[in-house]
């Protein structure tokens, strides 16, 4: 094993003094001690870049479960095995990233068992997070990282790339030709599902605040988008479809086959008349509102609501060889150097103003590979 430092650099969750209103927890960098030696099936990841996730500032706000005071922050990150309890390990220089879930096996519906599923970061089930210097991390819950993509890149694609797949691939169940409507385009889900159903050949549609995001989601391959600040946002969209749809039957309606939606609220009600009857709705999030209506009109158009979080570890492996297949550069909105610049990207989520992920670069030396732009 080659010599390691004994210790390394974390950024842990602190509880925020009583006196603090409003509750926001504290985000400080430790000295951690490197355990070793390993246990079997254990490796080292020296970590090149991580990346943020909304659940972070959740963590932060107290707004998330099984927070734990003194865990690291971080559910996305890739580096290099730099040891390994296997000396003769294949894995050993290797880039790779970590998995971001654990409890999650294959199930096509669920966690196999809801009580042992855990997400990487903040808590103690799974005990680790990304964001330190080295990760120790079961050498199964690392899988290589594709050639066309480095460290940056990489970082910005687990907890979005197999939240993305799974509502777009396993919920939706998007194909070819399809039309699909991804609101709320600029976070790391929504702009990865896009990616993937352009790679799967769906004409997609983006809704945002932003007109700027909007042009930005055209460039990546959108047909069009809509600014849902609008009221009339759905017939804005239902006139863009029809305006670049020359198929269809004697004047019937070109309409949505699925939309892939991070908001909640009242979007069953505002996508009813552009929705096929039977068509889905893939829900991974609700930042509008908490709660969804769901009226008589869905039901009798035979229109399915599905919840949509993460995927399982069969997800995430599907969902990477699709990426490496069709050269998927995941995008990303800001780079920031060393876990010092932490609380600027706090600040930037906060503000929300992104477009794809923001990433913190460890080491400059340390980010191998090229993003095949």
């Amino acid at each position: 094993m080659a010599a390691l430092p004994k210790t390394a650099r974390a950024l842990v969750v602190k509880q925020s003094p009583p006196e603090r209103n409003p509750l926001y927890h504290d985000a400080v960098i430790e000295e951690r001690v490197i355990p070793i030696p390993l246990k079997e099936g254990q490796v080292i990841v020296k970590m090149g870049a991580v990346a943020f996730n909304r659940r972070d500032l959740w963590i932060r706000l107290g707004q998330y479960p099984g927070i734990t005071f003194g865990a690291t922050f971080g559910s996305d990150g890739a580096g290099k095995v730099v040891a390994s309890a296997n000396p003769n390990d294949p894995l050993l220089h290797r880039r790779v990233f970590l998995t971001p879930m654990r409890g999650w096996e294959s199930s096509p519906d669920a966690p196999e068992k809801m009580s042992e599923f855990g997400i990487v970061g903040g808590g103690v089930k799974p005990p680790l997070g990304t964001f330190s210097e080295y990760v120790v991390v079961e050498r199964d819950q690392v899988l290589q990282t594709p050639e066309h993509l480095d460290d940056v890149h990489m970082a910005a694609w687990p907890l979005g790339g197999v939240t993305a797949w799974r509502a777009v691939m396993v919920n939706a169940q998007v194909t070819e030709g399809q039309n699909v409507l991804i609101t709320g385009i600029g976070g790391g889900v929504a702009l990865t599902a896009l990616q993937i159903c352009i790679a799967k050949g769906a004409n997609v549609y983006a809704t945002s605040g932003s007109e700027n995001k909007i042009q930005r989601a055209i460039e990546l391959g959108a047909r069009g988008g809509v600014i849902y600040k609008s009221k009339d946002w759905p017939s804005q969209l239902g006139k863009l479809i029809g305006q670049h749809s020359n198929s269809g039957s004697a004047g019937a309606p070109v309409q949505l086959d699925s939309v892939i939606d991070s908001g909640g609220g009242d979007i069953m009600v505002q996508v009813n008349k552009l929705l096929k009857p039977g068509g889905r709705v893939v829900v991974y999030g609700m930042t509008a509102n908490p709660k969804i209506s769901f009226t008589m009109r869905e039901v009798l158009k035979h229109h399915r609501l599905i919840g949509s979080t993460m995927g399982s570890l069969k997800d995430i492996k599907d969902a990477t060889t699709f990426m490496d297949k069709h050269r998927i550069v995941p995008v990303v909105s800001q780079v920031l150097q060393g876990l010092e610049a932490a609380e600027e990207g706090f600040s930037l989520l906060q503000r929300g103003d992104q477009f794809g992920k923001i990433i913190i670069r460890m080491e400059d030396e340390n980010v191998e590979g090229k993003a095949n732009l």
